[in-house]
């Protein structure tokens, strides 16, 4: 009891939580059914996947009994800062209690069972990390979104999944209020809050305050469903990406040991959008199998100097980011600013140009290691640790995944040769895909062809074994017989000093069917200059650093560009605008 009340008495919580009367004990609480499963062994998990495994009590509750033991490092396994002097820190025992604590807020207090599904709709918040893996303890199917979707956005979601419970925020509570009453599935919407209330809603902080800190996790098989991810819908509406309790839950391992190379004593900062399924690769399954540190500021958007002032106060030892990141610090003088603990940092999403690599490197010292994943998978290709880093490259097939550029009857092309990338999943389906499209079989079955799983993606292998990712599928521009991926382009475009950001699509033209267009955000000191003449210049420049074929013939400057909610340039919009199909 002494030892308890001990514990209770340092756990930090941030202002918001002040209204916790934490009760007087933390029992460790083993699920019924199974030992804690054993991790160091990869290839025999993956090819072995239990029957049952549930990430709350098969992770985080060991790593919460090596703390108890003491063979831990005293790093806390959450880290969040406001950046208004509120602060976080919990350790695995702590997020633990909080944890079941919150999973019977949801299975009391909302009344949700096994398999019945939530809609999290938050910014980078600690609860954000409570409910989610109360979730888990639950068996509750959870489903994050973006604080950036609009009403007709949520509506739809809220339609299409038949989520039974939302929890948000005071900013996004009205939007929700204004469509319940057409959402027939949606039964409780619970607030996270400073203290407020609202008519209507259940408070987060006063159920978790009253919440008894006994759960029992429910056992869930590995194959059952965890979360559901909507995907960008760059064309018609979204579909519901499913996985299961074991293809994140275990199939992420390989990422946080060889990817991200992360152990007990490493504090990672992963920047993305909760929404995003990349959030979750950095910043929760990979980072606590190899019992990491998570860290994150609480910022609402993306603030470069904020980003490298944390980065310089606080031991970050690896940063995670998509490229517009690191093209964004790199206009703010990266070089000045000193990163003690920074050892690594990785990049997703999409790819980086070469030339953001090089001066990443050079002003930090820090390469940068690629990898490549899909919402329908984990992490299909990346450089690991100790693999050297091949500009333009993500790297090479990661365990436990067969991936090969197949052409048109899946026949396997040799090095060079640019085709489909596709991953085997014959005779048997690797952990880390997908389970399928919810509701939606024609999908579900239309990506695969053979012995495959098409990711809709092209791109080529070289002699390594290095995959280069070139563009999505229907991105290819086709001009006289020559297939031109606009990434190439849109790499050798940003290396002029007047390009900030550029997205490359098909035009049409009377003689060669199409031809290359550049639509250019010019960086700001080169928005006065002559526009003929930075036409003229940036298509010298791309002949000089990519072949001429394919330099783009025409050139549009825009003041931006469109993107999905996860921040990804859309380049199918900007084509069927060009085309007149918008």
């Amino acid at each position: 009891m002494a030892g308890a009340r001990k514990l209770l008495s340092r756990i930090p919580v941030l202002k918001s939580f002040s209204a916790f009367k934490l009760p007087c004990r933390i029992m460790s609480q083993p699920c019924s059914g199974s030992p804690f499963l054993d991790f160091s062994d990869t290839e025999a998990l993956y090819k072995n996947v239990p029957e049952h495994f549930n990430f709350a009590h098969d992770v985080l509750d060991q790593w919460s009994q090596k703390e108890k033991d003491r063979k831990r490092p005293s790093n806390p396994a959450l880290w969040w800062v406001s950046g208004k002097g509120e602060e976080v820190r919990w350790s695995f025992e702590e997020l633990a209690f909080l944890s079941r604590k919150a999973a019977n807020v949801l299975s009391k207090a909302c009344n949700l069972q096994k398999g019945d599904r939530i809609i999290l709709l938050l910014p980078r918040v600690p609860e954000w990390w409570l409910i989610t893996v109360g979730c888990i303890r639950a068996g509750v199917t959870f489903i994050p979104a973006t604080t950036l979707l609009t009403a007709q956005d949520i509506s739809y979601r809220l339609q299409k999944s038949r989520a039974k419970c939302i929890v948000t925020n005071d900013a996004l509570a009205p939007l929700i209020d204004s469509l319940a009453s057409d959402c027939q599935f949606l039964k409780t919407r619970m607030l996270v809050s400073k203290g407020s209330s609202r008519e209507g809603w259940l408070n987060f902080h006063d159920l978790l305050n009253a919440a008894d800190g006994d759960h029992q996790p429910v056992k869930t098989r590995s194959q059952d469903p965890m979360t559901i991810y909507f995907t960008s819908g760059t064309t018609g509406y979204p579909k519901m990406v499913e996985h299961s309790c074991s293809s994140l839950g275990i199939g992420l391992t390989v990422v946080g040991r060889y990817w991200m190379d992360l152990n007990p004593s490493d504090v990672i900062w992963g920047f993305s959008d909760t929404g995003w399924i990349k959030f979750v690769f950095s910043n929760l399954y990979p980072s606590w199998i190899q019992g990491a540190c998570i860290f994150q500021h609480g910022m609402l958007q993306f603030e470069p100097t904020t980003v490298l002032n944390t980065l310089t106060k606080y031991p970050v030892t690896t940063f995670c980011g998509p490229p517009t990141v690191y093209r964004m610090l790199l206009q703010h003088n990266v070089g000045r600013y000193k990163f003690k603990s920074l050892r690594r940092c990785l990049s997703g999403g999409e790819g980086n140009s070469p030339e953001v690599m090089e001066q990443w490197k050079a002003q930090t010292g820090v390469g940068i290691r690629e990898g490549y994943g899909q919402t329908e998978t984990t992490m299909l290709c990346s450089t690991r640790r100790d693999m050297k880093v091949k500009p333009g490259f993500a790297g090479t097939p990661a365990p436990p995944f067969d991936v090969q550029i197949i052409d048109e009857h899946c026949n396997r092309l040799p090095p060079g040769e640019e085709g489909d990338i596709a991953v085997k999943i014959k005779p048997k389906r690797p952990l880390g895909l997908f389970t399928c499209y919810v509701d939606d079989p024609e999908k579900t079955a239309a990506t695969e062809r053979g012995d495959f799983y098409i990711t809709g993606d092209r791109g080529f292998m070289d002699e390594e074994g290095y995959v280069q990712f070139v563009a999505r599928a229907d991105d290819v521009i086709l001009s006289s017989g020559y297939r031109i991926g606009p990434s190439e382009v849109e790499n050798a475009l940003m290396e002029h000093p007047a390009v900030a950001e550029a997205a490359v699509v098909s035009s049409p033209d009377p003689v060669r069917g199409e031809v290359v267009k550049a639509f250019v955000v010019l960086s700001p000191v080169y928005q006065s200059h002559d526009k003929e003449q930075l036409i003229l210049e940036l298509q010298r420049h791309a002949k000089k650093v990519t072949a001429p074929y394919k330099y783009p013939r025409k050139i549009e400057f825009v003041q931006d560009l469109p993107k999905t909610i996860s921040g990804k340039i859309q380049r199918k919009e900007l084509r069927l605008k060009e085309w007149g199909k918008a």
